[in-house]
C-alpha cells in the first residue's frame, strides 16, 4: 500500500508526522538504538515493547527480561486533584477531532493532552509520536526557513515489511525538540522512515559529522491488539486459560 498525497508530497509527510494521536491506540515492537559509526560501539540489544496509549508500557530485555512495567493507572485523582494546573485538564488526543486533508493525514492538531510514556531515552516520546519535524499546523507563510525542518529526496519506501515515508531531514533555526535537549533529528541531515499506518518514526539515520550512522530502528510488531492491564503487570494473576479442557473427576 503507498501512502496518498494531500496537496504535496513534502506537505503529505508533514502532515503524516501529525497523526499518530488518532492513527492507533496499542502498539507492539522492538527498538534497537545505534551508537555512531566513530565510536566503534556495538548496536545495543532490541528490546520488546508493548504500549496501550495514554500510559500503560511493558518492555523486556532481548532473553525476556522484565525491564520495566506499568498499567499507566497508578496515580489517583482525588478531591485534591481541583489543585491541579489547566494543562492536567485537557481531554485525550482520541477524544478530540483534528482538521484533515484531502489524504486523511492531520494538517492541524487540537489542544490535547499529548504525550507518549518513556522508558530510558526521552526519544522515546518523539519516535512513537513524530509532530517534531512537522509542528502542530502548517506555517502561516511559507518562506526559506520557515518550516521547522527541510525536506529532500522524499520517496515511498518499506521498512520491516510496512510501507513508511523516507526522507532526509535538516533541522531549520524554528526546530524544537518533544523532549528538550534530546532532537529525533541531528544538526546535520538525518534519514528518516515514518510508518505510514502508524505515523511512528521507525528510522532516523544521522548523514553527517561526528554522530554520523547513530540512530534507532523500530519493527512494528502488532498494532491495536487487545492488551488488559495483565499485560503491565510485573507479576500477573494467576488466571486460569479458558482454551486448555478442564477435567472433571467423579467419584
Amino acid at each position: 500500500m503507498s501512502a496518498q498525497h494531500s496537496s504535496s508530497p513534502e506537505e503529505t509527510f508533514r502532515s503524516l508526522c501529525r497523526s499518530s494521536p488518532w492513527r492507533w491506540e496499542t502498539l507492539r515492537f522492538t527498538i534497537t538504538w545505534r551508537a555512531p559509526e566513530e565510536s566503534g560501539s556495538d548496536t545495543a540489544p532490541p528490546l520488546t515493547a508493548w504500549l496501550r496509549r495514554p500510559a500503560a508500557l511493558r518492555v523486556e530485555a532481548a532473553d525476556g527480561t522484565l525491564l520495566h512495567s506499568t498499567t499507566g493507572n497508578e496515580t489517583s485523582r482525588d478531591t485534591m486533584y481541583v489543585s491541579a494546573t489547566r494543562k492536567s485538564w485537557l481531554l485525550a488526543p482520541r477524544l478530540v477531532t483534528p482538521v484533515y486533508d484531502d489524504a486523511g493525514y492531520v494538517r492541524r492538531r487540537p489542544e490535547a493532552a499529548y504525550g507518549e510514556a518513556v522508558f530510558g531515552d526521552p526519544r522515546w516520546s518523539s519516535m512513537l509520536d513524530p509532530v517534531e519535524l512537522a509542528g502542530n499546523a502548517p506555517v502561516a507563510m511559507v518562506f526559506p526557513g520557515a518550516e521547522r525542518v527541510e525536506i529532500e529526496d522524499l520517496a515511498e519506501e518499506v521498512f520491516a515489511g510496512r510501507p513508511v515515508l523516507a526522507a532526509t531531514l535538516t533541522p531549520n533555526a524554528g526546530y524544537t525538540a518533544t523532549a528538550p535537549g534530546h532532537p529525533l533529528i541531528g544538526e546535520g541531515r538525518t534519514r528518516v522512515l515514518i510508518d505510514v499506518g502508524t505515523a511512528v518514526c521507525v528510522s532516523t539515520t544521522a548523514l553527517d559529522g561526528p554522530s554520523r550512522g547513530a540512530g534507532h530502528d523500530l519493527q512494528i510488531l502488532g498494532v491495536d491488539e487487545y492488551l488488559t492491564d495483565d499485560y503491565f503487570r510485573a507479576a500477573p494473576p494467576d488466571l486460569s486459560d479458558v482454551s486448555r479442557h478442564v477435567p472433571w473427576i467423579v467419584e
